[in-house]
C-alpha cells in the first residue's frame, strides 16, 4: 500500500495538478453543524438517496419539491406513525415517484431516527459523533436497523448531508484493489473491515478527511 502523498501525487499528474485535485475534493461538515440539522433533514436525505437508487438523479431532483409536499416536510415523529391509508394514499400521489416498497421505507427509517433520538438525544447527534474510524460500523447500523439503506445507498446519503465518508464507487474500488488492499469489491465484513483499516491510516498519515480521501483514489484511477 503506498503512502498518501504517493497517491496525491498520482491523481495531481492524472488531473492537472496539485491545485486542481484540491478544488475537486469535497469538504465535510463539521460535528457542530451536523448536529445543528433537523431530523427531518436526515429522514430527507434517506429518501432522497433510496428513490435515487435505479433511477435517474434528475428526474428526482426536479420531483423533490412534490416529495417535501407529499411527507409534510419529513418529520420523523410525524412519519413513523404513517398509516397503511396514509401509504395507500402516497401509492397513487404523482407528486412523487410511485414505488410502493420505497415509500415503505419513509415509514420505517422515520422509526429508526426516532429510536436513535431516543437514544442519543437526536438522530442528528447519533450521525455527528459517530467516529469516522469506525465508518463501517455506520453502515452497518444502516443496513440492520434501516430500510433500504444497504449498499451505496447508505454511502451516498452519508456524503450528501456532509458526513465524514468514503464511497465505494468503481474508480475508489479500483484503487484499492490495486494498492492490495482488498482483491474484489468490498462486501463482506473482512473486506470492509480491510477498507476502514487502510482509509484510517491514510487519514492518520495526511490528516484529510475520509470524504477526501476517498476523492483522491478515484481520481488517481486511470480513466
Amino acid at each position: 500500500m503506498q503512502s498518501f502523498d504517493a497517491i496525491f501525487q498520482r491523481a495531481a499528474e492524472r488531473k492537472g495538478g496539485a491545485e486542481a485535485v484540491e478544488d475537486l475534493l469535497p469538504k465535510p461538515k463539521s460535528a457542530a453543524a451536523l448536529r445543528k440539522l433537523s431530523d427531518d433533514r436526515y429522514l430527507a436525505g434517506m429518501t432522497r438517496c433510496v428513490f435515487q437508487a435505479g433511477f435517474s438523479w434528475k428526474v428526482i431532483e426536479a420531483k423533490w419539491p412534490g416529495f417535501e409536499a407529499a411527507f409534510e416536510g419529513f418529520n420523523p415523529g410525524r412519519c413513523s406513525l404513517m398509516s397503511d391509508d396514509d401509504l395507500d394514499r402516497l401509492v397513487r400521489d404523482t407528486r412523487i415517484i410511485r414505488h410502493a416498497k420505497k415509500i415503505l421505507s419513509v415509514r420505517d427509517n422515520a422509526v429508526l431516527l426516532c429510536d436513535l433520538a431516543r437514544e442519543h438525544g437526536s438522530a442528528a447527534k447519533a450521525f455527528a459523533d459517530w467516529p469516522a474510524e469506525d465508518y463501517v460500523g455506520l453502515l452497518e447500523l444502516l443496513k440492520k436497523r434501516g430500510s433500504r439503506l444497504g449498499g451505496s445507498t447508505a454511502q451516498y446519503f452519508l456524503r450528501q448531508i456532509g458526513k465524514e465518508s468514503f464511497v465505494l464507487s468503481k474508480d475508489v474500488v479500483a484503487a484499492l484493489t490495486r494498492e492490495g488492499v482488498v482483491d474484489k469489491d468490498p462486501k463482506s465484513k473482512r473486506d470492509l473491515d480491510a477498507v476502514q483499516a487502510a482509509f484510517n491510516a491514510w487519514r492518520a498519515e495526511s490528516g484529510r478527511s475520509l470524504s477526501e480521501i476517498s476523492r483522491v483514489l478515484a481520481l488517481s484511477v486511470d480513466s
